[in-house]
């Protein structure tokens, strides 16, 4: 599993040798003529030229980013370094693989909950010890008389376990998932500084084939290294990618890269935060939540603008899994 242990050791690399691999021995036969497909790559004039972006994707398949950064390496635009889910490096092999490609894996309170009640009790969380847990830290109960009849011996035996009281265990797990997050944003800003790279981020957090609401983790880290969000609308990679097979089938996938959103002009500057600001803080959620979530949703218009309708907003949410299911 991913802890702070592993997360301190990770190192991204300035020439990602995964990536190089997966780019010539894998995708550049497939892509090329085993059985070849066509990727389409439209308002490439909306890249700048004179600075590294935060790509904001949307999230069709399992794969969709592939075709995306295999252009973007072989057109000499930059490599990429991608935000993936933290589940993944549950597998020693794939998360070797994942480290080697220059993923930065994203934590979320839910994974620091999972990992940290399966140390302890030796099993995730049911859904139902999860939410109650979860409740707890978000202020959701009395912390003076937390537990009901209904609570599980084993959710009573966590916060026993890691320190006699709710309220300390709270603050264990808010203080290891802050480490972990601050991490995260060292990465993510050696991304461009150091490493000459893209930033490429899923707002949606999920596959859905329709676009759906953004979570506001993206723009939290672009408000704070000023950096540039660049929108991209991708369609018909699900038709090259329909299941979990790696290898891409015959077909064409078009992404139509839209105008640069700059944190200091246009729709965002209205709601900047100062970039002192520490992103994935409760702090700066509490203090600039409503910020965060409209200028996601500035983002997520922008993509949708885009898209072919068939891939635009709409009321289907093909999530893949569910409850504790989406952390482990």
């Amino acid at each position: 599993m991913l802890d702070l242990k592993r997360l301190q050791r990770l190192k991204l690399r300035r020439i990602p040798w995964g990536q190089l691999l997966t780019a010539n021995l894998g995708m550049r036969p497939n892509y090329g003529f085993l059985p070849g497909v066509d990727i389409v790559l439209e308002g490439l004039d909306n890249l700048p030229s004179d600075e590294r972006v935060i790509f904001a994707l949307n999230h069709t398949d399992r794969y969709n980013p592939w075709p995306f950064q295999f252009m973007l390496y072989r057109m000499n635009l930059g490599f990429t370094v991608t935000w993936v889910k933290a589940k993944y490096y549950e597998s020693a092999f794939i998360g070797t693989f994942m480290t080697a490609c220059n993923n930065i894996p994203l934590p979320s309170r839910g994974y620091v909950i999972s990992t940290e009640f399966r140390k302890l009790i030796k099993r995730p969380p049911s859904n139902e010890e999860y939410r109650t847990i979860r409740d707890m830290m978000d202020g959701a109960r009395d912390l003076s008389n937390p537990f009901v009849d209904e609570d599980s011996d084993d959710v009573r035996r966590f916060f026993e376990g890691k320190s006699g009281s709710v309220t300390e265990t709270i603050q264990h797990l808010e203080s290891y998932f802050g480490e972990m997050m601050k991490i995260v944003s060292r990465l993510s800003s050696q991304v461009m500084e150091e490493l000459n790279s893209h930033l490429l981020v899923c707002p949606q957090g999920t596959r859905s084939k329709r676009l759906t609401p953004g979570k506001t983790g993206m723009v939290q880290m672009a408000q704070n290294m000023g950096a540039t969000i660049v929108p991209v609308g991708c369609n018909g990679s699900d038709k090259l990618y329909p299941g979990a097979n790696p290898f891409a089938k015959k077909g064409r996938v078009v992404y139509r890269i839209g105008e640069p959103l700059r944190v200091d002009e246009g729709p965002l500057a209205a709601h900047r935060v100062p970039s002192e600001v520490l992103p994935f803080t409760r702090d700066g959620m509490e203090r600039f939540g409503k910020n965060y979530e409209l200028m996601t949703q500035i983002v997520m218009d922008r993509i949708n603008e885009l898209l072919d309708p068939e891939y635009q907003y709409g009321e289907e949410t093909e999530l893949k899994a569910k409850g504790v299911k989406r952390f482990v």
